[in-house]
């Protein structure tokens, strides 16, 4: 399949060693194209190649199997794609993610239809986690603390990127700096930048080589967006698509949703930065309620020394966990623990729910997508053969 694509550009978007075995392996059509995806549209996506970009519809079949695994398409996969004729690309393939960053939502492309809280992937493949709070009135411990469970758990190494630092004076700045870090695991790194000066993509350019995909994670007017324009202005001092932004409210410093959809940038220096929305809801997604504790570094490595080994951190005499934790820090703990606990019933009950007759449902959903696909593809051989040309095609942009 090497001769249907160039790893050097893919490498321009971020293809990782990983996803480069998956490719050299193979694939059972020869005219499918490895391309990731970069932007999510309600009704396509935006692919890119490695030197454009694509517009693309997902193949009946690929989105009923996704959907059966509570997964969905999402910004930083990598796919495979056919020409479909004037209709652009047809993405037929996914390969397998990794570092996936998921939450639990009632809104948006969910990965699932089961009601009430589900499972929605918000990015892909990404190796690092800027995450952006203002030192203002954005700036919310307990926010940061469900921000950092968030990567952890999908296995994403967390930097933790304080904007605003010019409206702090500098002991007031200091202040600031030594609380964050008091709450950041050990090696997380904090930086407290003004985000709109060059500066910034200096202090964070040892963290964004070439081949690292970013992804920017904070609430809306935090300075996700004011950061990706000062990075692709790195180069030459002028972002070539500028992002929106939009000014904090007053009273309360909350932002309003200038950016509204996520997206993937390729930065000058070879590596990515997903810019995303403001997040009004962080519900985390825990396929076990246990798994929290691991994000929770400290309650992982206190526990071991708690008298009980079943011992829930809450009235128990020796609990070490409530002798380290601030109050604060275990409530909040506790709370997430319930939301998982809530999580993990209503996954139990959807599974249980699923009758006989919704799967044979599901099953002739699958036959049908797989016919209509081999329709597809015979229309496509009539009209590359109509017109003369080679089957299967060599793919083009």
């Amino acid at each position: 399949m090497n001769q249907w694509f160039d790893l050097d550009a893919l490498a321009r978007i971020g293809l990782g060693e990983r996803q480069r075995r998956q490719l050299l392996a193979g694939v059972a059509q020869p005219d499918a194209r490895p391309m990731r995806v970069v932007e999510v549209q309600r009704d396509h996506w935006r692919l890119h190649d490695g030197r454009q970009t694509h517009r693309a519809a997902c193949a009946p079949l690929l989105a009923a199997e996704l959907q059966a695994q509570h997964e969905a398409l999402a910004v930083g996969d990598w796919v495979l794609a056919r020409p479909d004729g004037d209709a652009g690309w047809r993405i037929g393939w996914r390969l397998l993610p990794q570092g996936q960053i998921t939450r639990r939502s009632t809104a948006g492309r969910a990965a699932d239809d089961r009601p009430g809280w589900r499972r929605q992937v918000l990015v892909s493949n990404v190796d690092l986690a800027l995450l952006v709070m203002g030192l203002d009135g954005d700036y919310n411990p307990r926010r940061l603390e469900r921000y950092l469970a968030l990567v952890r758990m999908a296995g994403v190494a967390p930097l933790l990127l304080l904007s605003k630092a010019d409206t702090l004076a500098p002991p007031a700045l200091a202040a600031r700096l030594d609380a964050a870090r008091a709450l950041l695991p050990a090696g997380v790194p904090v930086l407290a930048l003004d985000l709109r000066q060059p500066a910034a993509a200096a202090a964070l350019a040892p963290w964004l080589a070439p081949g690292c995909t970013a992804v920017l994670l904070g609430s809306s007017g935090a300075g996700k967006s004011t950061l990706a324009n000062t990075l692709l202005a790195a180069a030459d001092g002028d972002p070539a698509s500028p992002r929106r932004t939009g000014a904090v409210r007053a009273g309360d410093d909350r932002g309003r949703h200038t950016t509204t959809v996520r997206t993937l940038l390729p930065l000058p220096g070879g590596a990515c930065l997903i810019d995303t929305p403001g997040l009004r809801a962080l519900r985390l997604d825990l396929p076990q309620p246990e798994a929290l504790a691991e994000a929770f570094g400290d309650v992982a490595a206190l526990a071991a020394q708690c008298r009980f080994r079943d011992c829930r951190h809450g009235d128990e005499p020796g609990c070490a966990v409530r002798a380290a934790l601030s109050p604060q820090r275990l409530a909040h703990y506790h709370r997430l623990l319930g939301q998982a606990g809530c999580d993990a019933a209503q996954a139990r009950g959807s599974a249980a729910a699923r009758t006989p007759e919704r799967a044979q449902r599901e099953a002739r959903q699958a036959e049908r997508a797989r016919l209509q696909q081999r329709q597809r593809d015979s229309r496509q051989r009539r009209r590359l053969l109509a017109r003369g040309e080679r089957w299967p095609p060599a793919g083009g942009g």
